[in-house]
């Protein structure tokens, strides 16, 4: 059966796009809206058409298991040309999601409606492309050059309200969105079918565009699809959509063969392959609603604020009044800036620190589902904290570390029901940074790990299971690249200099400058603690351990190296 359908609501066609999960524009998908919408503009009994999805999303895009094979006919440009193209009036209805070639289904509509909640975009540029069905032509031909430029090369989505205030949108749907948009389209019954293609683009102010365009520039750091992307915006507004469209589509296939988009592809499915682990099929994770935080520092903050972010009752628990005072005053910190950058609302910001509650007692933590220990970084003191741990919570809480190097083994070793602990290994900053490290334990149960994953699906972090070995995964790979930057160093570079040709080549943050956030003490521990199993061959870089020497520890300590 074909996953598109035309039903019939009396004068108004209803074509259905329905290929789950998330309507992937595939051929099969394609071929099916082309059949359709021919069928509905030959029906003189249909006067209207709406194009709909079924189940959760509009679409989501085109399927990416087809990208980087040799394209097949219908090609989403035809398809879409057919759609607008056709005399009777043509309603998009966007629910869920309508992203990339989803979005250029609707651009392609007469109109189009939309339900609260849904969330529309171009996210090509996350990939390593631009649209190539004529996104980067019609988008700016509705919302402008400057706002069109932005949403292409950010890859952003927006929600209902800003659509309507871009101009994206004729209408949000109050109620069934469904029903309105069947009499949306029969608004349109008689009237003059407006095309998007015809459309001229209003041109910003030069001033404007100059702006908007440098800065596209200083963000890409050497990727070649947002600079592209400027190149086609500039073509819809100097050039008719039938000469800009082919331009787009050149660039699109270009790019598609292109090093950066083949990685950026890998990577992309790489991060969803990650989190499906065939033991867990039919493991249930524990509900977890309560989380517990042993620790306020730097890295105990953020986790709290990924946490509250996350709509979790979060508990931070400290060894004394100053130490709460102070992670209370971290945590506002982080939402302060939020708030500052325009990230969240004072009333979002309340509402998030109103889910968090504070203590001195390890035994208030007997009610959490999950605590997680973001205490320091040495073997004795979390061997200590988690004796006690285990004398005061229940024995189905779950137990999580955030080591970065130690041996959760060990830590294993002395927890009553060790199956419920594992590592939760977060990177800081800890409600930034999307990397969630689960560090499995040979005696880490199922439950225990499939609620870990659900825990980070929730966070909105890229969970990763790793074995139990000094420094798991990431620390692993970041101690190499460290220790050739120190290596430079010692050799007469200056750090700024090392951070900044990082930066150049694409990194948000230079290494010595990510030291200075996360903690020049965290892998000075780590180097003492290999010191004893040191190689004579190993290099040495002496000048490294003079700020942690002199309690020089960056910006948890207010004094930088």
């Amino acid at each position: 059966m074909s996953p598109v359908r035309l039903l019939r609501a009396g004068d108004v066609g209803v074509i259905e796009i329905d290929n789950p999960p998330v309507n992937a524009t595939s051929r099969a998908v394609r071929q099916g809206l082309f059949d359709t919408i021919r069928q509905a503009r030959a029906e003189p009994g249909i006067k209207a058409v709406v194009i709909a999805g079924v189940g959760r999303t509009f679409t989501a895009g085109g399927d990416i298991t087809e990208f980087g094979q040799p394209p097949r006919e219908p090609h989403l440009p035809d398809v879409l040309a057919e759609i607008e193209a056709s005399d009777k009036p043509v309603v998009a209805a966007w629910h869920g999601t309508a992203l990339g070639g989803g979005c250029e289904i609707g651009l392609a509509a007469h109109a189009r409606i939309i339900a609260q909640g849904c969330s529309v975009g171009l996210p090509e540029v996350k990939l390593g492309l631009v649209p190539g069905a004529g996104g980067t032509q019609r988008l700016p031909r509705l919302v402008g050059a400057v706002a069109a430029l932005d949403m292409i090369t950010t890859g952003r989505m927006v929600g209902a309200d800003e659509a309507l205030r871009l101009g994206l949108v004729e209408r949000i749907a109050a109620g069934d969105l469904r029903d309105e948009a069947i009499a949306f389209a029969r608004e349109h019954i008689g009237g003059t079918v407006p095309r998007v293609s015809l459309r001229q683009v209003q041109l910003p102010p030069a001033s404007e565009w100059q702006t908007a365009t440098d800065k596209v520039r200083r963000e890409a750091k050497g990727r070649i699809a947002p600079l592209k992307a400027i190149e086609l915006v500039e073509a819809s507004m100097a050039l008719p959509f039938e000469e800009g469209q082919p331009i787009e589509r050149r660039a699109f296939l270009e790019l598609m063969a292109s090093d950066q988009s083949q990685a950026l592809r890998h990577l992309f499915l790489a991060e969803r392959e990650a989190s499906k682990l065939p033991e867990l099929a039919g493991v249930s994770p524990r509900e977890i609603g309560r989380v517990g935080v042993i620790g306020g520092g730097t890295m105990g903050s953020g986790i709290v604020v990924a946490f509250l972010d996350a709509g979790y009752q979060v508990m931070l628990l400290e060894a004394s009044e100053a130490a709460l005072t102070a992670g209370c005053e971290r945590i506002g910190g982080l939402y302060q800036r939020s708030l500052r950058s325009g990230r969240i609302s004072e009333a979002v910001r309340d509402e998030r620190l109103s889910r968090l509650e504070t203590a001195l007692d390890l035994a208030a933590l007997s009610s959490c589902d999950l605590v997680v220990e973001a205490v320091f970084e040495e073997m004795q003191v979390k061997l200590d904290l988690l004796t006690r741990l285990g004398a005061v919570l229940p024995a189905e809480t779950l137990i999580a570390t955030n080591t970065s190097y130690l041996d959760i083994e060990a830590m294993a070793d002395i927890l009553p029901a060790p199956e419920r602990f594992l590592g939760l290994h977060f990177f800081s900053p800890a409600h930034v940074m999307k990397l969630l490290e689960i560090v499995r334990g040979w005696r880490t149960s199922p439950q225990a790990l499939a609620s870990a994953f659900a825990v980070g699906r929730k966070l909105r972090k890229i969970a990763v299971v790793s074995g139990v070995c000094d420094g798991f995964i990431g620390n692993r790979i970041l101690a190499k690249f460290r220790a050739q930057c120190e290596f430079m160093l010692e050799e007469g570079a200056l750090p700024q200099e090392v951070d900044a040709a990082m930066e150049a080549f694409g990194m948000a943050m230079g290494p010595f400058a990510v030291q200075d956030l996360a903690g020049l003490d965290i892998a000075w521990a780590r180097r003492k603690r290999l010191a004893a199993n040191r190689s004579a061959a190993q290099r040495d870089v002496p000048l490294i351990e003079r700020p942690c020497a002199k309690d020089r520890f960056g910006q948890k300590a207010g004094r930088g190296g």
